[in-house]
């Protein structure tokens, strides 16, 4: 009788280290325990940046939230506010002196992209050009943005004197031009502003696309001029389309900064002459500090706000549109 030898299972003989198969991978942690332990981890940070929300909630978004209600208000901030629904709304905007505002604000904007907006690209362009010396020269175009807006627009308050011993009609009379009345005639009250609003903003701008013209690879000017390019030819086809995203984020800030145009108009002409000069924010002044009506004030704030919303959401549309 053949007994069937009885098979053995051997365990396997240990490896030395770093010749066996890797170590398992440990069990997954359940979705429930790790998001658990994931705020755990972000607790601290959360706890630091709580404060700073909380501040960013009250004095951001506090008095907007504030604004909006008291644009169905009627409130001088003394007697009871009273709810009067759409009443703002249909005064401000039954306000016979509201067309004259806007179109001196659009006027004002349009001046300012016109004549204002192109400057910076200019001199930014010719400082990157020249290429020597140009700490000198950015600090220079820079300089009066380092005067404060109300001391820069009272000097040239003083400049615009109408007088024939005013500073620019002394210098206007050297090349045989009359005495200008500036800012008292509404013929060129809107253009004053908008001249000394570009001295004392260009700097800025000049800077940023300064910057942003250091970003071009020098390689394509140089076989630009290899080609016999001359420097319109490279501005127009190596320049402008390299810095075109910085060119159209600046037109929008432009556009927005143009809309809630107030110290230029407030301290040189009041609005005046004849309301050439009066722009919508000025307007929402007057309705609070002026006439004592918080409610109408807010609610033209809150149009002109929904209004540069809307401008600034077709402005990315169209721009997005051109992008491609």
């Amino acid at each position: 009788m053949t007994s069937t030898p009885t098979t053995r299972r051997h365990r396997a003989a240990p490896q030395p280290p770093g010749t066996g198969a890797p170590p398992a991978a440990p069990a997954p942690v359940p979705a429930r325990r790790r998001r658990w332990r994931l705020r755990g981890e972000h607790a601290t940070t959360a706890l630091i940046a709580l404060p700073l929300v909380l501040v960013f909630l009250v004095f951001s978004w506090g008095p907007i939230v504030r604004g909006l209600v008291m644009s169905f208000q009627r409130t001088n901030f003394v007697a009871a506010d009273e709810w009067v629904g759409w009443e703002n709304f249909t005064y401000v905007l039954s306000d016979p002196l509201l067309p004259t505002a806007v179109g001196n604000t659009v006027l004002y904007g349009v001046l300012c992209m016109v004549l204002g907006f192109p400057l910076p690209i200019v001199l930014a362009v010719a400082m990157a050009e020249l290429r020597r010396r140009g700490g000198i020269y950015s600090a220079l175009v820079y300089l009066p943005v380092v005067f404060p807006p109300v001391v820069s627009i009272l000097l040239w308050k003083v400049f615009y004197d109408p007088s024939p011993t005013g500073l620019f009609n002394t210098a206007a009379g050297w090349v045989g031009i009359d005495p200008q009345p500036w800012l008292n005639s509404g013929g060129s009250a809107m253009l004053s502003l908008v001249l000394e609003a570009t001295w004392a903003g260009a700097g800025t701008n000049t800077i940023i696309f300064l910057a942003a013209l250091t970003s071009v690879n020098s390689e394509l000017y140089e076989a630009a001029e290899l080609d016999g390019a001359g420097i319109w030819r490279r501005i127009r086809h190596i320049t402008l389309p390299q810095i075109r995203g910085i060119v159209l984020v600046l037109a929008l800030l432009t556009v927005i900064g143009t809309a809630q145009v107030f110290s230029g108009p407030y301290l040189f002409t009041g609005g005046g002459p004849d309301n050439a000069t009066t722009t919508v924010l000025l307007m929402i002044f007057n309705y609070a500090f002026v006439n004592g009506d918080y409610g109408a004030a807010a609610a033209l704030s809150l149009l002109l706000a929904l209004v540069l919303a809307a401008v600034a959401a077709a402005y990315q549309v169209l721009t997005r549109k051109v992008n491609r």
